[in-house]
């Protein structure tokens, strides 16, 4: 199978309607993409599975079947089995080890892509260009902030990709500003005097 951005776009949108599933989706394809970029590995294929990771999740969101119930779908399509096991090695309850870079790089992105949003969304200008390292490391500290993002996952993500938490979290931040006007984070014009 050729990887296509179209097809894998026509997948997601297929199985998801919900607007902020979709921009987590391009959050999370926009970070994959930088980090292949950064490490000379194949932007197409990793960010289609930054895309594709989670476009299960809104029809079959229980652990019993997200991502399972995804990866059937992409073997079905003829979707390469590294793709496919990224995908699914993204839910740590399923217990599979993360080995290829790739696999690393979804799981560090993705919980940290939804955090970044979520602070983000509460700066005055709703503006990922607003977001800097300082202020994501503090919100990280506060438990009440954005419950649904496991703390536990970003930390154990930064430290299985092997990289600095300060150049990460700004290395993301860095790829969603990339695509800051998809994710509906430019911004509120004149946000900043009210």
């Amino acid at each position: 199978m050729v990887l296509n951005r179209e097809s894998a776009w026509a997948l997601l949108t297929e199985y998801t309607q919900n607007p902020n599933l979709i921009k987590h989706a391009l959050a999370v394809e926009a970070a994959m993409r930088a980090y292949a970029r950064k490490f000379g590995e194949d932007e197409e294929k990793w960010g289609i599975t930054g895309l594709l990771h989670d476009f299960d999740y809104e029809k079959w969101p229980s652990p019993e079947d997200h991502p399972r119930r995804g990866a059937e779908i992409l073997r079905g399509l003829g979707y390469p089995e590294d793709v496919v096991y990224a995908i699914l090695s993204h839910a740590d309850y399923l217990g599979l080890p993360r080995k290829s870079p790739m696999d690393k790089c979804l799981y560090a992105c993705d919980e940290l892509c939804g955090f970044i949003t979520a602070v983000a969304l509460v700066r005055p200008t709703k503006s990922i260009h607003d977001v800097d390292v300082r202020t994501v490391k503090k919100k990280l500290k506060e438990k009440a902030f954005a419950k649904g993002v496991n703390r536990e996952d970003v930390r154990r993500g930064i430290e299985e990709l092997g990289v600095d938490p300060d150049e990460h979290i700004s290395f993301v931040i860095g790829a969603m500003q990339g695509v800051a006007k998809e994710l509906g984070l430019e911004g509120e014009p004149g946000a900043e005097e009210r």
